[in-house]
């Protein structure tokens, strides 16, 4: 019997790596149609990832950058329909097919599923993108198998803050010791251990391979496929070399002491 009850992923570089190949080319198409000069190449945008949410990242470009914008437009009116574009050229990647799930993603989810362990998912992006990303995953259905999807600014504070990963906790109506996590990065590290989550797995892309991971207990390359096998940075993975409901199982006892 499995020591946990629930999975409560985020999205961005942990479901799909969505933002080299998605988000960032989508900020610079709304960028270039409004007229503005602004280009984030793959570096700069790896920069502004320490900042979450989209329009932040964008009020942070500008005060960075020392951009004067026009004194008779409200900033956060023009920033939130810079966002608007940006999220309409973002799910038209998406749905193009243009950004596919990460390895060993459909075959964990599928695992829970057949194991009757809930799934939720707790992320700063909208929730647009996470419903046309899950729609366009070449899973039909897939969206229905997540019971909470917690998105976008229906809480205060943004990750690194704990405020969206509570959120989910509240909706699945349960407490961190029943729940494993699973994210990609340091501010997302620090965003669950502050809710409690400390059966957390954090699988690195190429924006967030470098980052100060240490209090993660497991952190691997990719969650693994038979034919393709993860690896473990921190922590281990055991001898199967993929990321499956035992491995889970392990790290939330170690986690929890077996609770």
């Amino acid at each position: 019997m499995l020591g946990f009850k629930a999975l409560i992923f985020d999205v961005d570089g942990t479901l799909a790596d969505t933002e080299r190949d998605g988000h960032r080319p989508a900020f610079n198409a709304a960028f270039a149609e409004a007229g503005l000069d602004w280009v984030w190449d793959a570096e700069r945008y790896g920069e502004l990832l320490r900042v979450t949410g989209g329009k932040e990242r964008i009020a942070t470009y500008i005060a960075e950058e020392g951009i004067s914008l026009d004194p008779s437009r409200d900033a956060a009116d023009m920033i939130a329909g810079l966002h608007r574009a940006k999220t309409r050229h973002y799910v038209a990647l998406l749905e193009g097919g243009a950004i596919p799930l990460r390895p060993g993603v459909l075959r964990l989810l599928r695992e829970a599923r057949d194991a009757g362990v809930r799934l939720a998912i707790a992320t700063t992006t909208t929730p647009e993108n996470v419903s046309v990303l899950l729609d366009n995953a070449g899973e039909p259905g897939l969206r229905d198998w997540f019971e909470v999807i917690a998105a976008g600014d229906v809480v205060p504070a943004k990750k690194p803050a704990p405020d969206i990963f509570l959120l989910a906790l509240s909706e699945l109506g349960l407490d961190a010791v029943d729940c494993v996590a699973v994210e990609d990065s340091d501010n997302g590290v620090r965003s669950a251990l502050g809710a409690g989550l400390r059966a957390l797995l954090v699988t690195v892309n190429d924006y967030t391979a470098g980052q100060d991971l240490s209090d993660a207990p497991l952190v691997v390359d990719h969650l693994g496929e038979p034919d393709r096998p993860a690896h473990a940075l921190i922590g281990d993975l055991g001898e199967r070399r993929m990321v499956d409901l035992e491995t889970l199982d392990r790290l939330h006892r170690a986690a929890f002491g077996g609770a």
